[in-house]
């Protein structure tokens, strides 16, 4: 059995894909297993990971879409959290990469009473370019990344003894874990949301708390190093969700509508 699911949300990415799973076959704590959730029905993702899971140290499982329709990452996310075979869950984005000791901080730090977050360095795109281009982890380290025009370098100084941050900052989707039993408490990600930004962070945020948890930061613990890219949703879509979210708070609804009950797995792969 192992202590810990690391959910992969993944779309369209493989580059980015092989350089994550190449740092979590790198990890301290090997007690973990993958869950790649792909909004996408990609078959060279497919080809790929056929030809490589073998190589791993971890048990790889890859989910996906029958088609690619939309944003529909929480409905993945839900269907991953079902296929988990851990009580603890870390979550992280396809174009994030794990410090080394990840996996081991969020072992040590899930609880049944809290939700863990975690925090990024945002690789400037100079950097991110020759990390995918040589497929090499090298570059991650806090004193290289001191002379890149990297941000928030800050963020990947690794101090495992003791918080370095008074305040809990809020969740952020591509770094962060929970107890699976709490997820299915309050039925998962809502899946009435089909534009990226809020519904999958910010939502189950709010009803974590309004479920009784508490918010842990692992700033400085947890790390991951988030890979250049434009940013590709609106304010539009901030401004829709944000709406949607507000409407659900008023209905108080910590247990969403549309979530892991609803879930019909005969199309997962």
């Amino acid at each position: 059995m192992r202590e810990l699911t690391i959910i992969i949300s993944y779309y369209k990415a493989l580059d980015n894909l092989q350089l994550i799973l190449k740092s979590l076959n790198r990890q301290s704590s090997m007690s973990f297993e993958v869950i790649i959730s792909e909004d996408d029905n990609n078959q060279e993702t497919i080809e790929y990971l056929e030809k490589v899971k073998t190589n791993f140290n971890f048990q790889i499982k890859h989910l996906n879409q029958a088609t690619d329709d939309g944003f529909r990452k929480n409905a993945m996310l839900n269907k991953a959290i079902t296929h988990s075979n851990a009580e603890k869950i870390a979550f992280i984005d396809g174009d994030c990469i794990p410090h080394r000791h990840f996996v081991k901080q969020y072992i040590l730090n899930i609880d049944s009473r809290s939700f863990c977050v975690g925090r990024s360095v945002m690789l400037d795109e100079k950097t991110t370019l020759s990390i995918k281009k040589n497929q090499s982890l090298e570059e991650l380290n806090y004193f290289a990344l001191l002379f890149s025009k990297s941000t928030k370098i800050k963020e990947g100084l690794y101090f495992p003894l003791l918080s370095l941050t008074f305040k809990s900052k809020g969740l952020v989707g591509r770094n962060w874990g929970c107890g699976k039993t709490a997820l299915i408490e309050i039925n998962g990600f809502d899946e009435d949301y089909v534009q990226a930004g809020v519904g999958e962070d910010v939502d189950i945020e709010w009803r974590l708390l309004a479920h009784g948890l508490s918010r842990k930061s692992i700033k400085n613990k947890a790390i991951v190093y988030h890979l250049y890219h434009h940013r590709w949703y609106t304010a539009d879509n901030e401004i829709y969700n944000y709406s949607l979210m507000r409407k659900k708070i008023d209905a108080n609804h910590i247990t969403c509508l549309n979530g892991i009950k609803t879930i019909d797995n005969s199309n997962l792969r």
